[in-house]
């Protein structure tokens, strides 16, 4: 598999990655374990080596699933995890971040506040406790998942800088910033690159390109997209009558509403599938390639729960679209439009990721 620099860092990942968000369960709903554990194998045997999670994820199942599928092939993979984000103490009476916290839901269905935290020894404690899930002596990218406007930047920065010193952390990115809070954290790190930014980009997120991805191209700055597959909408298969259960979050989303579902599949229908069947790949094959094709972009974040899945996300790493391919793709998806409230735009998007 085709294989890009992140950044100025010694790390080459794949152009598209393994995004273990899902396998978290809650959100998403159950989990079968062992189906996770083999979609990661079948990964690693692809050559789609670099592991993106989060200890929010599933509240630490994720990770914990990340490490169970490891065990004995830590050489073969590149995990990226990330810290500030946490569902536990401490929760001092007054701070602010426990009233801007969010719910997410947990694996049992009930909501659980998800705190954004970044201060130095909830960030100690935090990597600590994903090197254990994740059963590793050093993880290879940690990243802040989402700033923590109560902390200085530069407290967080130079705890993990410590980390690093201390041999638990390769390189250190960000993730959901802003184009002037990458700015600031690159200042913060040097000499030390900043690795990498992670954002949502993709067909339903294209405002992230008109000023994010310039910024990470000139900056050399690795850009790690997520929501490319917009939670699986951007594939095809979720067709507008389908029903989800009530414990399923995407049920709640805008994006899946039926009207939404069936605007997006039209544009899929009527530009995507042709090209796919030119090509003799699937929709989501042909949307990962467009998005791991656009400039700035390192590497896609595709998320799998079985392994049938990861081969087709695994086929758009060899999969080129022709220029006018790409431009008819972009041009179907700059004219859409969803009704209020669906994240067509990234701002709105991230909006809505913050139970992410």
């Amino acid at each position: 598999m085709q294989t890009r620099a992140l950044g100025r860092t010694d790390l080459a990942i794949p152009a598209v990655s393994f995004g273990a968000y899902a396998l978290g369960g809650g959100y998403w709903g159950a989990q079968d374990e062992a189906q996770g554990v083999r979609a990661i194998e079948v990964a690693l045997e692809l050559g789609m080596c670099a592991i993106d999670t989060a200890p929010v994820y599933g509240l630490g199942a994720s990770e914990r699933l990340v490490g169970r599928a490891l065990a004995g092939r830590r050489a073969r993979a590149i995990v990226m995890t990330k810290v500030g984000l946490r569902w536990d103490g401490p929760n001092e009476p007054g701070d602010p971040r426990v009233a801007q916290a969010k719910p997410q839901v947990a694996a049992d269905g009930s909501k659980v506040p998800i705190v954004r935290d970044s201060r130095p020894a909830i960030v100690r404690a935090c990597v600590d406790a994903s090197l254990s899930r994740l059963g590793l002596e050093r993880i290879d990218l940690v990243q802040i998942h989402w700033p923590d406007p109560h902390t200085p930047l530069a407290e967080t920065l130079g705890e993990l800088l410590e980390l690093r010193r201390a041999g638990k952390v390769a390189w250190i990115g960000v993730s959901n910033f802003s184009a002037a809070q990458i700015e600031e954290a690159a200042r913060i790190l040097a000499p030390i690159p900043l690795a990498s930014h992670q954002l949502p980009f993709g067909l339903l997120t294209l405002g992230a390109a008109r000023e994010l991805l310039p910024q990470a191209r000139r900056a050399e700055i690795g850009a790690l997209a997520y929501g490319a597959l917009g939670q699986g909408l951007l594939t095809g298969a979720v067709r507008a009558e389908r029903a989800f259960a009530a414990s399923e979050g995407r049920a709640r989303r805008a994006t899946f509403q039926p009207r939404n579902r069936a605007r997006v599949n039209r544009a899929l229908d009527e530009v995507v599938a042709p090209i796919a069947r030119a090509h003799g790949a699937s929709i989501a094959a042909v949307v990962l390639a467009w998005t791991a094709g656009e400039s700035g972009v390192t590497s896609v974040l595709a998320g799998a729960r079985n392994p049938e899945q990861v081969r087709e996300n695994a086929r758009a790493a060899g999969l080129v679209l022709t220029p006018d391919e790409r431009a008819r793709i972009r041009a179907a998806f700059e004219q859409l439009r969803l009704e209020p409230g669906a994240g067509a735009g990234w701002r709105a998007w991230l909006r809505h990721w913050l139970r992410r």
